[in-house]
Protein backbone atom coordinates (compact mmCIF):
# COMPACT_ATOMS: atom_id res chain seq x y z
CA UNK A 1 0.00 0.00 0.00
CA UNK A 2 1.10 3.47 -1.03
CA UNK A 3 0.93 6.44 1.47
CA UNK A 4 1.52 9.69 0.64
CA UNK A 5 4.30 10.90 2.46
CA UNK A 6 6.33 14.59 3.43
CA UNK A 7 9.18 16.75 4.21
CA UNK A 8 9.65 19.22 6.56
CA UNK A 9 9.56 22.47 4.39
CA UNK A 10 10.64 24.45 7.19
CA UNK A 11 13.78 22.79 7.02
CA UNK A 12 14.35 21.56 3.28
CA UNK A 13 17.67 23.86 3.81
CA UNK A 14 19.16 22.63 6.93
CA UNK A 15 21.30 19.34 6.81
CA UNK A 16 21.12 16.91 9.17
CA UNK A 17 23.50 18.75 11.05
CA UNK A 18 22.66 21.93 10.88
CA UNK A 19 19.29 20.78 12.01
CA UNK A 20 20.77 19.37 14.39
CA UNK A 21 22.78 22.34 15.55
CA UNK A 22 19.53 24.64 15.56
CA UNK A 23 17.69 21.82 18.10
CA UNK A 24 20.99 21.92 20.66
CA UNK A 25 20.19 26.01 20.15
CA UNK A 26 16.82 26.07 21.34
CA UNK A 27 17.67 23.70 23.99
CA UNK A 28 20.17 25.49 25.60
CA UNK A 29 17.52 28.58 25.01
CA UNK A 30 15.11 26.23 27.05
CA UNK A 31 17.58 25.45 29.61
CA UNK A 32 19.00 28.92 30.15
CA UNK A 33 18.57 30.39 34.10
CA UNK A 34 17.29 26.61 35.42
CA UNK A 35 19.62 24.91 37.57
CA UNK A 36 17.31 22.68 38.72
CA UNK A 37 14.02 21.99 37.34
CA UNK A 38 11.97 18.35 37.82
CA UNK A 39 10.63 19.01 33.89
CA UNK A 40 13.64 18.74 32.88
CA UNK A 41 15.68 15.68 34.67
CA UNK A 42 16.51 14.38 38.20
CA UNK A 43 17.06 16.27 40.99
CA UNK A 44 18.02 16.06 44.78
CA UNK A 45 15.18 16.48 47.37
CA UNK A 46 15.49 17.64 51.08
CA UNK A 47 13.74 14.70 53.60
CA UNK A 48 14.95 16.44 57.45
CA UNK A 49 17.77 17.96 59.55
CA UNK A 50 19.35 15.83 61.58
CA UNK A 51 21.81 16.31 64.81
CA UNK A 52 25.20 16.83 63.07
CA UNK A 53 28.25 13.86 64.17
CA UNK A 54 31.69 13.95 63.52
CA UNK A 55 32.25 13.84 59.40
CA UNK A 56 29.60 15.65 58.42
CA UNK A 57 30.34 18.25 55.92
CA UNK A 58 30.17 22.10 57.27
CA UNK A 59 28.34 22.60 53.69
CA UNK A 60 25.76 20.50 54.90
CA UNK A 61 24.64 22.46 58.46
CA UNK A 62 20.74 23.56 58.16
CA UNK A 63 21.50 26.96 60.49
CA UNK A 64 17.99 27.85 60.48
CA UNK A 65 17.40 24.80 62.82
CA UNK A 66 20.70 25.14 64.75
CA UNK A 67 19.93 28.56 65.59
CA UNK A 68 16.36 27.46 66.77
CA UNK A 69 17.11 24.32 68.40
CA UNK A 70 21.31 25.95 69.68
CA UNK A 71 22.45 22.47 68.52
CA UNK A 72 24.42 21.87 65.35
CA UNK A 73 21.87 20.06 62.28
CA UNK A 74 22.23 18.95 58.97
CA UNK A 75 20.04 18.55 56.39
CA UNK A 76 19.52 15.17 54.31
CA UNK A 77 18.57 14.91 51.03
CA UNK A 78 16.95 12.16 48.85
CA UNK A 79 19.06 10.37 46.72
CA UNK A 80 18.86 11.69 43.13
CA UNK A 81 16.59 9.45 40.71
CA UNK A 82 16.32 9.97 36.98
CA UNK A 83 12.59 10.66 36.46
CA UNK A 84 11.79 9.87 32.88
CA UNK A 85 10.39 12.01 30.23
CA UNK A 86 7.96 10.64 27.30
CA UNK A 87 7.02 12.58 24.72
CA UNK A 88 3.66 12.00 22.53
CA UNK A 89 3.89 13.67 19.53
CA UNK A 90 1.00 13.59 17.47
CA UNK A 91 1.90 12.44 13.80
CA UNK A 92 -1.29 12.32 12.44
CA UNK A 93 -2.99 14.52 9.49
CA UNK A 94 -4.31 17.59 10.97
CA UNK A 95 -0.89 18.28 12.44
CA UNK A 96 1.01 18.08 8.87
CA UNK A 97 -1.67 20.82 7.04
CA UNK A 98 -1.75 24.16 7.64
CA UNK A 99 -2.59 27.48 6.77
CA UNK A 100 0.80 28.63 7.16
CA UNK A 101 4.74 28.14 5.54
CA UNK A 102 5.16 26.40 8.94
CA UNK A 103 2.85 23.07 9.84
CA UNK A 104 2.37 22.57 13.35
CA UNK A 105 4.42 19.26 13.10
CA UNK A 106 7.17 20.89 12.11
CA UNK A 107 7.23 22.98 15.21
CA UNK A 108 6.26 20.72 17.27
CA UNK A 109 9.15 18.10 16.38
CA UNK A 110 11.71 20.93 16.36
CA UNK A 111 10.51 21.65 20.28
CA UNK A 112 10.48 18.00 20.80
CA UNK A 113 14.06 17.35 19.98
CA UNK A 114 14.93 20.65 22.47
CA UNK A 115 12.84 18.80 25.39
CA UNK A 116 14.78 15.78 24.82
CA UNK A 117 18.13 17.11 24.44
CA UNK A 118 17.61 19.30 27.45
CA UNK A 119 16.20 16.59 29.54
CA UNK A 120 19.56 14.24 28.49
CA UNK A 121 22.08 17.25 29.84
CA UNK A 122 20.08 16.72 33.17
CA UNK A 123 20.61 13.25 32.89
CA UNK A 124 17.08 11.92 32.65
CA UNK A 125 16.19 9.23 29.91
CA UNK A 126 13.73 10.47 27.15
CA UNK A 127 11.69 8.36 25.02
CA UNK A 128 9.51 9.05 22.14
CA UNK A 129 5.65 7.95 21.76
CA UNK A 130 3.71 8.47 18.24
CA UNK A 131 0.24 9.41 18.86
CA UNK A 132 -0.77 9.04 15.02
CA UNK A 133 -1.41 5.65 13.65
CA UNK A 134 2.30 4.91 12.64
CA UNK A 135 3.84 2.16 15.02
CA UNK A 136 6.39 4.47 16.89
CA UNK A 137 7.75 4.13 20.02
CA UNK A 138 11.31 4.47 21.36
CA UNK A 139 11.51 3.36 25.22
CA UNK A 140 13.35 6.17 27.43
CA UNK A 141 17.25 6.58 26.98
CA UNK A 142 20.11 8.36 28.03
CA UNK A 143 21.58 7.71 24.22
CA UNK A 144 22.17 11.49 22.77
CA UNK A 145 22.55 9.26 19.45
CA UNK A 146 19.36 7.52 20.11
CA UNK A 147 17.45 10.79 20.62
CA UNK A 148 19.09 12.33 17.77
CA UNK A 149 18.51 9.38 15.37
CA UNK A 150 14.64 9.12 16.22
CA UNK A 151 14.28 13.30 15.87
CA UNK A 152 16.23 13.07 12.28
CA UNK A 153 13.90 10.36 11.20
CA UNK A 154 10.82 12.51 11.59
CA UNK A 155 11.36 14.77 9.91
CA UNK A 156 9.74 13.21 6.99
CA UNK A 157 5.70 12.31 7.39
CA UNK A 158 2.60 10.90 5.81
CA UNK A 159 -0.22 13.39 5.08
CA UNK A 160 -3.06 10.08 5.91
CA UNK A 161 -3.06 9.17 9.64
CA UNK A 162 -5.35 9.86 12.00
CA UNK A 163 -5.12 10.78 15.79
CA UNK A 164 -5.09 8.25 18.43
CA UNK A 165 -4.08 10.43 21.13
CA UNK A 166 -6.58 8.74 23.41
CA UNK A 167 -5.88 5.53 22.53
CA UNK A 168 -2.06 5.35 22.77
CA UNK A 169 -2.60 7.18 26.53
CA UNK A 170 -4.88 4.52 27.63
CA UNK A 171 -2.00 1.97 26.26
CA UNK A 172 0.42 3.63 28.05
CA UNK A 173 -0.72 3.71 31.18
CA UNK A 174 -0.45 0.19 32.35
CA UNK A 175 3.45 -0.11 31.57
CA UNK A 176 4.83 3.19 33.23
CA UNK A 177 6.41 1.07 36.30
CA UNK A 178 7.68 4.48 37.87
CA UNK A 179 6.59 8.18 37.77
CA UNK A 180 7.08 9.68 34.59
CA UNK A 181 6.69 13.40 33.00
CA UNK A 182 4.77 13.35 29.69
CA UNK A 183 4.92 15.82 27.53
CA UNK A 184 2.18 15.79 24.72
CA UNK A 185 3.07 17.84 21.35
CA UNK A 186 -0.29 17.79 19.79
CA UNK A 187 -3.20 19.82 18.80
CA UNK A 188 -5.57 17.95 20.63
CA UNK A 189 -8.04 16.92 17.77
CA UNK A 190 -9.05 14.32 19.34
CA UNK A 191 -12.32 14.74 21.23
CA UNK A 192 -11.54 11.93 23.61
CA UNK A 193 -7.71 12.96 24.41
CA UNK A 194 -8.32 15.49 27.24
CA UNK A 195 -10.51 12.78 29.42
CA UNK A 196 -7.12 10.01 29.15
CA UNK A 197 -4.69 12.76 29.74
CA UNK A 198 -6.71 13.73 32.93
CA UNK A 199 -6.65 9.77 34.21
CA UNK A 200 -2.81 9.51 33.36
CA UNK A 201 -2.16 12.92 35.17
CA UNK A 202 -3.84 11.37 38.80
CA UNK A 203 -0.39 9.29 38.95
CA UNK A 204 2.15 10.97 36.28
CA UNK A 205 2.70 14.50 35.21
CA UNK A 206 1.38 15.55 32.66
CA UNK A 207 2.31 18.75 30.31
CA UNK A 208 0.32 19.69 27.45
CA UNK A 209 1.67 21.99 24.69
CA UNK A 210 -0.95 22.24 22.17
CA UNK A 211 -0.29 23.23 18.64
CA UNK A 212 -2.25 25.76 17.32
CA UNK A 213 -2.57 27.30 13.38
CA UNK A 214 -3.52 30.76 12.99
CA UNK A 215 -6.22 29.98 10.72
CA UNK A 216 -8.23 28.01 13.97
CA UNK A 217 -8.33 31.03 15.71
CA UNK A 218 -10.41 32.56 12.69
CA UNK A 219 -10.43 34.12 9.51
CA UNK A 220 -10.49 37.83 9.89
CA UNK A 221 -11.83 39.29 6.78
CA UNK A 222 -13.43 35.94 5.33
CA UNK A 223 -17.05 34.99 4.73
CA UNK A 224 -18.14 32.00 4.20
CA UNK A 225 -15.28 29.37 4.06
CA UNK A 226 -15.34 25.77 2.48
CA UNK A 227 -12.85 23.59 3.85
CA UNK A 228 -12.51 20.14 4.53
CA UNK A 229 -11.07 18.01 7.62
CA UNK A 230 -8.17 16.62 7.09
CA UNK A 231 -7.99 13.60 8.53
CA UNK A 232 -11.63 12.02 7.62
CA UNK A 233 -11.91 13.89 4.57
CA UNK A 234 -15.17 15.55 5.60
CA UNK A 235 -15.88 18.74 3.67
CA UNK A 236 -18.22 22.00 5.47
CA UNK A 237 -18.92 24.84 5.17
CA UNK A 238 -17.94 27.66 7.86
CA UNK A 239 -18.26 31.15 8.35
CA UNK A 240 -14.44 32.90 8.52
CA UNK A 241 -14.88 34.71 11.49
CA UNK A 242 -15.64 31.76 13.89
CA UNK A 243 -13.09 30.09 16.22
CA UNK A 244 -12.56 25.95 15.65
CA UNK A 245 -10.97 25.80 18.53
CA UNK A 246 -12.38 25.58 22.31
CA UNK A 247 -9.00 26.39 23.99
CA UNK A 248 -10.59 27.52 27.29
CA UNK A 249 -12.42 24.75 28.03
CA UNK A 250 -9.19 22.88 27.23
CA UNK A 251 -7.06 25.38 30.07
CA UNK A 252 -9.86 24.22 32.24
CA UNK A 253 -9.66 20.47 31.75
CA UNK A 254 -5.66 20.63 32.42
CA UNK A 255 -6.06 23.08 35.33
CA UNK A 256 -8.69 21.06 37.08
CA UNK A 257 -6.38 17.51 36.80
CA UNK A 258 -3.27 19.36 37.78
CA UNK A 259 -2.06 19.40 34.18
CA UNK A 260 0.08 22.45 32.77
CA UNK A 261 -1.54 23.65 29.39
CA UNK A 262 0.68 25.86 26.76
CA UNK A 263 -1.00 26.92 23.91
CA UNK A 264 1.76 27.46 21.08
CA UNK A 265 0.47 29.41 17.49
CA UNK A 266 2.82 28.66 14.42
CA UNK A 267 4.22 31.75 13.32
CA UNK A 268 4.19 33.77 17.17
CA UNK A 269 7.07 33.48 19.51
CA UNK A 270 7.03 30.99 21.80
CA UNK A 271 10.68 30.25 23.63
CA UNK A 272 10.02 32.58 26.72
CA UNK A 273 6.72 31.12 27.61
CA UNK A 274 7.70 27.92 27.06
CA UNK A 275 11.33 28.62 29.43
CA UNK A 276 9.35 30.13 32.03
CA UNK A 277 6.73 26.82 32.10
CA UNK A 278 9.97 24.91 32.66
CA UNK A 279 11.19 27.25 35.20
CA UNK A 280 8.20 28.27 37.26
CA UNK A 281 6.51 24.54 37.66
CA UNK A 282 6.48 24.01 41.29
CA UNK A 283 6.82 20.20 41.18
CA UNK A 284 9.58 19.35 43.24
CA UNK A 285 8.03 16.90 45.28
CA UNK A 286 5.88 15.36 42.68
CA UNK A 287 9.23 15.13 40.06
CA UNK A 288 11.64 12.86 41.96
CA UNK A 289 9.55 10.17 43.91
Amino acid sequence: MHFAEGYLEDFATLDARQFTIAIKKLATSLSYGIDRSPFLGSGTEFVQSRPYQPGDSVKSIDWRVTARTKQYHVKQYEAPKNVPCLLLLDTSASMTVGSTHQSKYALALFVAGGIALASLDRASPVGVIGVGERNLRVEPTLSRARALEWILRLRTFRFDEKTTLARRVTELAPTLRQRALVVVLSDLHDPEGSAALKKLAHVHDVVVLQFVDPAERGLRGSGFVRAREAETGREFVTFGKRTWLDEESVARACRSAGMDHLPIEIGRPYEVALRRLFKQRGFAARGTR
